[in-house]
């Protein structure tokens, strides 16, 4: 190696170190946050309720709850004015401060899985199932969930509660109770109360063949319609059948349309009122909402005199569907097509009028 060649080496091997020394400086002078992150740690205060697992739900320094594992690792972090353990790996959240607390359900991972939009979630249990029922603040309305938080109907109860062993769910008129299996929930009663044309009624369904066909909303929509047809048999107007059927009209008649005597009619009383299976010519479910009305009703007799009567008349609704999305009403009708009139007096005969007949019958023998 020649001179020149060695103080070239020389010259780089001296800018290295100088490099080398410059850039340790560099990362010595650096402030050590900006270099790294520093890993927040969470201080558990308090533990309160766990698991099988081990997992536990803990309060930090701010009152604040969250969720641990068995090895203190932080799963749900302490944003939560309240946290308890719900079924299938999820808890029950709650955010916000006294009456204005909302409630939801979190995963595991801290996720929302049911938005916190509920004045609190209750916890049911219906023989060896578990529900929930969230009620709604604005309407204290509740939506009932299964234990993986999935819903168990596309709507809405004015109450969840469990009595005597059964779910019982009310709404509107109807109270519907159902009973839970390895199969999930099964629907063992139905209790229904409406009005008719301001006559009230009650509608009861017990058989469990009938019930496994039904739903509450297909009760509600059934007798829903029939009170629609009732005013409609009454009243004998066409603008209510739009709101009855959106197919033929042609099934549904009024009461006694074609019966020139009948002066009025005037609903009493709905009795005996009944749902049933019927027959189908397609395979389709159909069915008929039965019922008595008891009726006053004006008329002219055989003289033009007005009179009066009162019987009651018994009628049936059918419906096809199997669903409250399908569902469908295809007929309405009367069993008589006009009532049962009084037969014509028989006016007594005055004496004077019977000595009449027997000189008149005297003439004629004479005459004879």
């Amino acid at each position: 190696m020649n001179k020149q060649t060695r103080l070239v080496v020389s010259f780089l091997f001296i800018v290295v170190i100088i490099l080398a020394a410059a850039i340790t400086h560099f990362y010595l002078s650096v402030p050590a946050d900006n270099t790294a992150k520093k890993t927040a740690q969470t201080e558990i205060t308090r533990k309160g309720a766990a698991d099988g697992d081990g997992n536990y739900i803990f309060t930090d320094s701010n009152g604040r709850y969250g969720m641990a594992d068995s090895e203190n690792r932080i799963l749900i972090a302490s944003e939560w004015t309240d946290l308890k353990f719900a079924s299938s790996d999820k808890c029950i959240a709650a955010s916000g401060i006294g009456n204005s607390r909302l409630y939801g359900c979190v995963d595991f991972d801290g996720n929302i899985v049911i938005p916190l939009i509920y004045s609190g979630i209750s916890k049911l249990s219906v023989g060896s199932g578990t529900f929930y029922s969230a009620e709604t603040g604005s309407d204290g309305r509740c939506v009932l969930y299964d234990k993986h938080f999935e819903p168990c109907f596309r709507r809405t109860w004015s109450s969840c509660a469990v009595k005597d062993g059964s779910l019982l769910l009310t709404d509107g008129g109807g109270t519907y109770a159902f009973s839970y299996s390895s199969d999930g929930l099964l629907f063992t009663r139905a209790v229904y109360d409406g009005d008719a044309s301001g006559c009230p009624y009650s509608v009861e369904i017990n058989s469990r063949v009938m019930l496994s066909k039904l739903t509450p909303s297909m009760i509600e929509d059934m007798t829903g319609i029939t009170e629609k047809y009732i005013d409609y048999a009454y009243s004998g107007s066409d603008e209510l059948l739009p709101s009855i059927t959106k197919g033929s009209r042609a099934g549904f008649a009024a009461l006694f349309p074609d019966d020139h005597r009948l002066l009025t009619k005037r609903l009493l009383g709905i009795s005996d009122v009944h749902i049933y299976s019927v027959r189908s010519k397609d395979d389709v479910p159909c069915y008929e909402v039965t019922f008595s009305a008891d009726t006053e009703i004006t008329y002219t007799d055989e003289d033009g005199e007005r009179r009066t009567m009162r019987d009651k008349y018994k009628a049936a609704v059918g419906f096809s569907g199997t669903s409250e999305s399908d569902l469908k009403a295809i007929y309405g009708a009367f069993e008589k097509s006009e009532p049962d009139y009084p037969e014509p007096e028989i006016k007594d005969e005055t004496p004077a009028d019977n000595e009449a007949e027997k000189n008149n019958a005297a003439q004629r023998q004479n005459g004879e």
